[in-house]
């Protein structure tokens, strides 16, 4: 009696283990589905950067300090004040108490840093300073890494151009 009670329980066991694969399979499967979805939509969506406009203008040849891509997005002021065409963010966050953290610590060292949302990314962004053209930008932001030499996540800045 008892090896028919231990069978049984074996039994039930293996059948317990046995129907949860086939959630966890579910649920790998979704995830390899989501995943492929992201990449596909990643490479439209760096096919939407900005191309450089070339215009002939009696004007200096643009020099090095207006190099690097800049990224066009639609966000909105969350925090701090005066946010200009073109900015230089610093750091990008899901959370914004991460956000908020970077803004207070780049305020204690003498920016007026601003917090910024991306609602199509759902991502906020710490922008260390904001101008009205991309060279003033542009040099803002090499002044920022130079100023970090020592900070990969500071030399990793970008440019920002706010779609109104």
């Amino acid at each position: 009696m008892k090896k028919l009670m231990i069978l049984g329980m074996g039994v039930c066991v293996a059948f317990a283990f046995s129907s949860c694969k086939s959630s966890e399979s579910a649920y790998k499967k979704a995830y390899e589905k989501a995943k492929q979805q992201e990449l596909a939509v990643a490479p439209a969506e760096e096919a939407q950067q900005p191309t450089q406009v070339v215009t002939n203008t009696v004007s200096p040849a643009p020099t090095a300090v207006a190099s690097g891509p800049v990224r066009e997005e639609r966000v909105q002021l969350v925090s701090g004040q005066g946010l200009k065409a073109y900015s230089v963010v610093c750091g990008s966050f899901g959370v914004k108490a991460n956000a908020d953290a970077l803004k207070e610590r780049l305020d204690n060292q003498g920016y007026s840093a601003l917090v910024v949302f991306n609602a199509e990314r759902n991502m906020y962004r710490v922008i260390t300073s904001s101008f009205d053209t991309r060279a003033e930008a542009s040099q803002a932001r090499d002044a920022f890494k130079a100023k970090y030499p020592d900070n990969v996540e500071f030399q990793k800045s970008w440019l920002l151009y706010n779609i109104n």
